[in-house]
C-alpha cells in the first residue's frame, strides 16, 4: 500500500501548493480566524471529491462536453477578476476595517459560498485533481485506493496546516499597511491568473 499512498500524497501535495487563489483564500481566513475549520474542511472534502472522480475514470469528461472546459475558464476568470478588484479596493480604503480585531466578520454561509467559489470555478482544480491524478493513479492498478488515499491526506493535512497555522502570522497582521500589502498581492495575484485563463 506504501507504494502507492507515498507517491500520491507527494503528488497531491505538489499540486496543491501551485494552486494560488484557493490557498490565498485560506491564508486569509486562516488569519482572521474566521470560519477556519469550516473553510479548510470544504476545501479539503472538494478536493477529495476531485480526485476520487479522477482515478474513478471521470478525466475523460472532458472529452464527452466540450462545452465544459470553455464555461469553467470564463466564469472561473469573472470571479476571480471580481475578487481581485476587491481585494485591491479593500487595499485603498483608509480605516480601521483593515485590522483583524476590528473588522466585521462575514457570514458562514457567504464564505462557504466564495470558498466553494475558489474551488469549483478553478479550470486548473480539474486539470490537476481529475485529469492529471487521474491518469498517474492509471500506473497503480490495483493500488489507486491507496494513491488516491495519498492525494486526499496532502490536501487535508496542506489546508489545514495553512489554515490553523496562519494565526503564527497574526502579530505581523496587526497593523493595516500589513493588511493592504495582502490586498494588494492577493488581488495582482487572482488577476494574473484570470488573464491566464482568459488568455492561455
Amino acid at each position: 500500500m506504501s507504494s502507492a499512498y507515498f507517491p500520491g500524497f507527494l503528488l497531491g501535495l505538489s499540486l496543491i501548493l501551485a494552486i494560488g487563489a484557493q490557498n490565498a483564500f485560506v491564508l486569509r481566513q486562516g488569519l482572521r480566524q474566521e470560519h477556519v475549520f469550516a473553510v479548510c474542511l470544504v476545501c479539503a472534502l472538494s478536493d477529495a471529491v476531485l480526485i476520487s472522480a479522477g482515478v474513478a475514470g471521470f478525466g475523460l469528461a472532458s472529452d464527452a462536453m466540450p462545452w465544459l472546459e470553455p464555461v469553467l475558464r470564463y466564469g472561473g476568470a469573472l470571479f476571480l477578476l471580481a475578487y481581485a478588484a476587491r481585494s485591491l479596493r479593500s487595499a485603498l480604503r483608509n480605516h480601521g476595517s483593515l485590522t483583524p480585531s476590528s473588522r466585521q466578520a462575514t457570514g458562514l454561509g457567504a464564505t462557504l459560498l466564495t470558498c466553494l467559489a475558489f474551488t469549483w470555478l478553478n479550470p486548473h482544480v480539474y486539470l490537476d485533481t481529475v485529469v492529471l491524478l487521474g491518469s498517474i493513479s492509471s500506473q497503480y492498478e490495483g493500488r489507486k485506493l491507496a494513491f488516491a488515499l495519498g492525494a486526499m491526506t496532502a490536501s487535508f493535512a496542506f489546508f489545514f496546516t495553512l489554515g490553523f497555522g496562519a494565526r503564527l502570522l497574526r502579530p505581523v497582521f496587526a497593523s493595516q499597511t500589513a493588511w493592504r500589502v495582502l490586498d494588494v498581492l492577493v488581488g495582482l495575484a487572482m488577476l494574473a491568473i484570470a488573464l491566464k485563463l482568459l488568455w492561455p
